[in-house]
């Protein structure tokens, strides 16, 4: 340190001076010392739990689940809500059992097609990705003779109804003859 030129009452000793403006030697307040190691130990804290060990569940995984939780609590089902849907044995049993009471009139038993189209093919008339399904399952195409079923079974059936179709399309059952254009997604 260089040496102390003269002392002031109020910021103590002042060891340099240039231009007219005077360096003090203060010490930091404790208050500001404790804060700044506080806020050095919570950084190394938080990087541990949350990057290290991932102990607890980032902000991305939180705002994830917190997305899908409000789509589920609105009704707003997404490709991806209905495709983990179609892994869930229980829903695409519950999917089955409404598409054999309501829908094997038109489709077949085995969603082969009879009056409506064929299910089981890469072909589909209102496009062939999950959320398309479910439109058009829960609004129908009443210009085609396609019932609105939204009304009448619910979201949750309907959705369950879409994951059955699902597990069913590209197993290319016998039955009516292609229609519509080819889907080639998941």
């Amino acid at each position: 340190m260089s040496e102390i030129r003269r002392k002031d009452a109020i910021a103590g000793d002042i060891l340099h001076e240039y231009d007219g403006i005077e360096e003090a030697d203060n010490e930091l307040p404790m208050w500001w010392i404790a804060i700044f190691i506080g806020t050095i130990v919570f950084g190394a804290v938080y990087w541990l739990v949350y990057e290290g060990y991932h102990a607890a569940p980032s902000a991305r995984q939180e705002l994830a689940a917190a997305e899908a939780e409000q789509r589920k609590r609105a009704g707003v089902v997404n490709d991806e809500d209905l495709l983990a849907a179609s892994k869930d044995q229980a829903a695409v049993a519950a999917g089955k059992a409404a598409f054999t009471t309501s829908c094997v009139a038109c489709h077949g038993d085995k969603a082969q097609g009879q009056i409506g189209p064929n299910l089981t093919d890469a072909f589909w008339l209102h496009g062939g990705a999950p959320k398309d399904m479910l439109t058009t399952i829960k609004d129908g195409v009443p210009a085609k003779g396609m019932p609105t079923w939204g009304p009448v079974l619910g979201a949750g059936t309907v959705k369950n109804v879409v994951a059955y179709l699902l597990t069913v399309r590209n197993t290319n059952a016998p039955g009516k003859e292609p229609q519509g254009e080819r889907w080639t997604g998941p």
